[in-house]
């Protein structure tokens, strides 16, 4: 679909970039000829995933292990990739964090947890690259990783719901704001794309599936529809597309409404159940990380 080299020349930021989507998106990157930076907060899993990306395409992946919840880790990695490699032309907010709840269930620390790595994080981010882009004329191409939900709600991810959102008016505000500057922001909302982490933080129990999902098209999305869409909006050549929120889910948020709704009727032992599976997986991933 597209030139071998539709990349070159660009250095881009991938936050969340060693796992999920995230990594999907850096290696089509890669593989388009692009210079890739990953952050995250677990260096052993962005040094894997770099290794593994640069044996199947070559080229540079940069790691940084930073957590993005705060902002001044946040401005002294940008700070370093500039001075160390030079500047970006890309910066994809990517890292998220997420899962199933009953709100009332919800604690504070749990909604901070969410809302400090999707909105904070997405945020600082995109602050400290953009302002140096204005600073230096330098212009660039942001893309946030938001959800369906910021058009239709969503029960029981109150935190991700509301924290996605405000991804999706940030998107649309500074569009208009650093439109001056040569800036574009713009805003994937994916559909069912299975990924481990996230399956089993969603849906536990239930594997995402051709069989197991509603939508017009019946079926999950294909990676590389994912990957094609990020190239699309991180290429040159469609520098007036900036500001919108593009859907890729085979329209199921227009035939289905909100996500989770089928959620309402669960026990109390039902999501104690959900509760510990979330718990186990994330003790797996912490013990892969180490």
């Amino acid at each position: 679909m597209f030139q071998t080299d539709l990349l070159k020349g660009k250095r881009i930021l991938i936050t969340g970039g060693g796992s999920g989507l995230g990594r999907e998106i850096a290696a089509r990157y890669l593989e388009l000829g692009a210079e890739i930076h990953i952050c995250g907060r677990r260096k052993p899993v962005l040094d894997t995933s770099a290794a593994e990306l640069m044996a199947l395409y070559g080229g540079v992946v940069a790691t940084h292990a930073v957590d993005i919840r705060h902002a001044d880790e946040v401005d002294a990695m940008i700070g370093r990739i500039w001075s160390d490699f030079g500047p970006l032309d890309g910066l994809v907010n990517n890292a998220a964090g997420n899962f199933v709840s009953r709100t009332q269930d919800v604690s504070p620390r749990g909604f901070d947890a969410v809302a400090g790595i999707v909105l904070h994080g997405t945020y600082y981010a995109t602050h400290h690259v953009g302002r140096r882009w204005i600073a230096s004329g330098h212009k660039g191409s942001v893309i946030s990783i938001v959800v369906t939900w910021v058009r239709t709600g969503a029960p029981f991810v109150v935190p991700s719901a509301m924290s996605k959102a405000g991804v999706d008016v940030m998107t649309k505000s500074l569009a208009i704001e650093w439109g001056r500057y040569g800036i574009r922001l713009n805003a994937i909302a994916p559909g069912v794309f299975p990924t481990e982490g996230a399956n089993k933080r969603l849906s536990p129990g239930v594997e995402w599936s051709d069989q197991t999902v509603k939508n017009p098209m019946n079926r999950v999305g294909r990676m590389g529809e994912l990957q094609n869409l990020a190239v699309f909006l991180m290429a040159d050549g469609v520098e007036w597309l900036t500001g919108e929120t593009i859907a890729i889910d085979g329209a199921g948020h227009r035939q289905n409404g909100a996500s989770f709704t089928e959620l309402a009727d669960l026990s109390d032992a039902q999501w104690r159940d959900m509760r510990e599976a979330i718990r186990g997986q994330d003790q797996r991933d912490k013990s892969n990380a180490s």
